[in-house]
């Protein structure tokens, strides 16, 4: 047993050291002008990076923890889908190239990138004391929709996606915050080991990267 913490600790730290890390590098590769054009091409890939860190740490690393990740995948990458093709979600808005591969025109990535937000923020929840599962639903919620705040302006600048008009609608962040209740009610419901200091780091990690890139 105290091997296998001693592997686990060990495993922790080194994922630690991987998120802060690469988004470390990142900001530095995005706020140099000659650098950004090759860490543009690298966005799709420190995102899969991510997720197979999140991964990798999870543990244990079993069919309910998998089942939750294929739905948060297919639910994200579906109302991403409908976003772009109807407008009626966030509101009308087109991919750049910057997301990498796309299917429909809807960069494949997106889905995981729903997971790596919603494992993030409702993991962070756990840490807190707040027995009652609906206030952490909705704070976490209230933090993905500021998390949404730094990301927008940014987006636009680096090619992620484009706003029809160059405006920012009210639905895309109203939107955001009943897709994240929605998505963070299936992560308290599904009885998974929800405890992962690596998710902590990242949450962190992304406001911290978005706010610099301001």
């Amino acid at each position: 047993m105290e091997g296998s913490e001693d592997i686990k600790g060990k495993r922790t730290a080194l994922a630690i050291k991987l998120v802060v890390a690469f988004h470390l590098i990142g900001l530095a590769g995005l706020l140099i002008t000659p650098t950004r054009p090759l860490f543009l091409q690298l966005v799709p890939y420190h995102l899969l990076l991510m997720t197979l860190v999140l991964f990798f740490t999870h543990q244990p690393f079993n069919k309910k923890f998998t089942s939750f990740f294929l739905l948060i995948f297919i639910v994200g990458f579906t109302v991403e889908w409908i976003g772009v093709h109807t407008g009626k979600l966030f509101g009308s808005y087109n991919y750049g190239p910057t997301l990498g591969l796309q299917l429909g025109g809807i960069p494949v990535i997106m889905g995981a990138n729903w997971f790596l937000l919603i494992y993030a923020a409702g993991v962070s929840l756990q840490y807190l004391s707040i027995k009652a599962i609906w206030l952490r639903i909705l704070i976490g919620a209230i933090i993905l929709v500021l998390l949404d705040l730094l990301i927008e302006p940014v987006a636009i600048r680096l090619n992620y996606w484009h706003w029809v008009g160059n405006t920012i609608p009210f639905t895309n962040y109203s939107c955001w915050f009943i897709i994240s209740v929605v998505l963070l009610l299936v992560f308290e419901l599904l009885r998974f080991k929800k405890q992962s200091i690596v998710a902590v780091i990242l949450l962190v990690s992304q406001f911290i990267f978005f706010a610099a890139l301001q």
